[in-house]
């Protein structure tokens, strides 16, 4: 039965992928020129007339002239023109030819720097203060108001304070992953540690286990669904952020890869970007709902 599932909704995103394909191909088609005569002139021969250089000049800063580059993409690609300039940036990933001119690898590998930093040490927050949050009635009832009054806020909201205290647009990305990662780690935590059955914690009471072992070998084990569930929301908002800031500190990053394509009107390389975008958020979803599905047990 499983197999028949997979198989079947295999075969069902094969022909949406398709239709998306097909779509996009025909969407993309360049409409035809209509023929125009040309127009005699006083002098009795055919020729054009006095602004046809002005227009050929627009044309071109248009984008509707001939290029000086046979192989740039001009406007929307067709699925053909799209491949061709996604080869191009994945063939040559590394390169570095100054501030503005990196590789596609290098780009990405900027984005993922900051995020894997500052959600680690959302990791180092939230984790331990989720469990003594979830363990204490006092502590949940305390921070509760707080954490109610500063979660609903949009991480960016915080780039301007980070980059005002702090002073290095780097260092307030990270702090800018940090904090749009610690809410729904520390949320999930606190929310699992709290609902551990009582009767395992009355067993390991009756064995008069010691609180770091409760904590590690009944708590953990127990909570940890609830635990990789939040990592996992966390991880998520943290790369959607990551493309944001970089469009406002700008100078690496896939986020500033897409923002300056785009400033370039180069819409085949912005679109690259968009699709690597979500492969990548893909890979690390992916790896981490095979964790989750590794800590989950059956009660």
């Amino acid at each position: 039965m499983t197999d028949k599932l997979a198989l079947k909704s295999g075969l069902l995103s094969l022909f949406l992928l398709v239709m998306i394909l097909l779509i996009w191909q025909i969407a993309t088609q360049p409409a035809p020129q209509p023929v125009t005569s040309g127009t005699i002139g006083t002098s009795g021969t055919s020729g054009t007339s006095g602004t046809s250089g002005t227009s050929a000049e627009y044309d071109r800063l248009m984008g509707k002239g001939p290029s000086a580059d046979p192989d740039a993409v001009k406007g929307f690609p067709t699925p053909k023109q799209f491949v061709h300039v996604a080869a191009g940036n994945l063939k040559r990933p590394f390169y570095n030819n100054g501030p503005n001119d990196k590789g596609i690898g290098i780009q990405l590998a900027y984005s993922l720097d900051r995020v894997a930093l500052g959600y680690l040490l959302a990791m180092l927050v939230a984790i331990p203060l989720g469990f003594a949050i979830g363990m204490s009635p006092l502590l949940h009832r305390a921070l509760d108001p707080f954490i109610q009054i500063l979660r609903p806020i949009s991480p960016l909201a915080w780039m301007p304070i980070a980059l005002y205290t702090i002073k290095d647009s780097t260092v307030s990305s990270i702090f800018v992953i940090f904090i749009c990662s610690v809410w729904p780690m520390l949320v999930n935590t606190a929310f699992g540690v709290a609902g551990v059955r009582k009767d395992w914690l009355n067993v390991a009471r009756t064995l008069e286990v010691s609180p770091l072992r409760k904590a590690l070998l009944v708590i953990l084990p127990a909570a940890a669904p609830a635990i990789i569930t939040g990592m996992r929301i966390s991880m998520g908002i943290a790369w959607l952020v990551i493309i944001a800031a970089e469009m406002l500190i700008g100078g690496t990053g896939i986020g500033y890869f897409l923002w300056n394509e785009w400033n370039n009107l180069s819409i085949a390389n912005v679109l690259f970007a968009v699709a690597l975008i979500g492969v990548v958020g893909m890979v690390l979803d992916t790896a981490f709902g095979r964790l989750q599905k590794k800590v989950t047990y059956a009660e």
